[in-house]
């Protein structure tokens, strides 16, 4: 996170992570279609010949907070910004040490795996290269606020609704089943890894006065801004099993 009280701005760092042709690129351009045209900046790709994320992705998304928003506080020095810089790393094995590098800084983490029965040896490969990455960056996995989705459930060799039950159990990071190539999962995925990097935020630095909003009022307030008419108390709550289930 970033706080600069000069440009009334604050800037969030979210990564998503996973194996090559996961999704993950899908997941942004989902994620710029979906989202008002106003408060999405340009998407950033840098694709191979074969669709391949060669560097990175990046999406800026920016949430306005006007003087007048209902839910701040009397006292608040509301007018700021909220700046979410979202990115992508390349899943490929030899671009191990670009992912280290785009997700120095990060807020939080999106582990995008393949819901495909044979790329099971790939997602795993790649969640221990996620852990250890972190704990280069001395950061634990169980620090790092993290959602995992799985994609690709169009697919009739996914993984069966029972199996992804059974995963999400095993683990404490919430779970969201996606077709990201038609969006669904997509807006869950986003605003659950928001509500975890939020709420880790405002527990360590009290955010939310600084920025002039009311505490819990940020994420419903970033979902209505950036034009999602559903409710995102329900889109947060999509999750299967982990001890993070459900809204927070």
């Amino acid at each position: 996170m970033q706080l600069n009280f000069a440009a009334r701005e604050v800037t969030l760092k979210l990564v998503y992570y996973g194996p090559a042709l996961s999704g993950k690129t899908t997941n942004m351009h989902a994620l710029h279609r979906l989202m008002n045209e106003d408060c999405r900046g340009r998407l950033m790709t840098l694709d191979t010949r074969d669709d391949r994320t060669l560097f990175f992705d990046m999406l800026p998304i920016v949430v306005r907070l006007d003087p007048t928003e209902a839910d701040a506080p009397p006292d608040s020095s509301s007018g700021m910004s909220v700046r979410v810089k979202v990115f992508t790393v390349p899943g490929q094995v030899v671009h191990a040490a670009t992912r280290k590098l785009v997700l120095q800084g990060a807020d939080g983490v999106a582990f995008i795996a393949d819901s495909q029965t044979s790329e099971t040896a790939n997602n795993a490969a790649s969640f221990l290269d996620l852990r250890a990455n972190l704990k280069e960056l001395g950061i634990s996995t169980r620090a790092m606020p993290l959602v995992i989705q799985f994609n690709k459930r169009d697919l009739p060799n996914a993984r069966s609704a029972a199996e992804l039950d059974a995963l999400a159990k095993r683990g404490r990071e919430p779970v969201y089943a996606a077709t990201a190539l038609t969006g669904q999962g997509v807006l869950e995925t986003f605003f659950g890894l928001l509500q975890l990097v939020w709420t880790k935020l405002e527990a360590e630095h009290q955010l939310a006065r600084s920025i002039g909003i009311a505490p819990g009022a940020f994420v419903p307030t970033a979902a209505r801004k950036l034009g999602i008419a559903s409710d995102v108390r329900q889109l947060i709550a999509a999750n299967i099993g982990g001890a993070g289930a459900g809204a927070r």
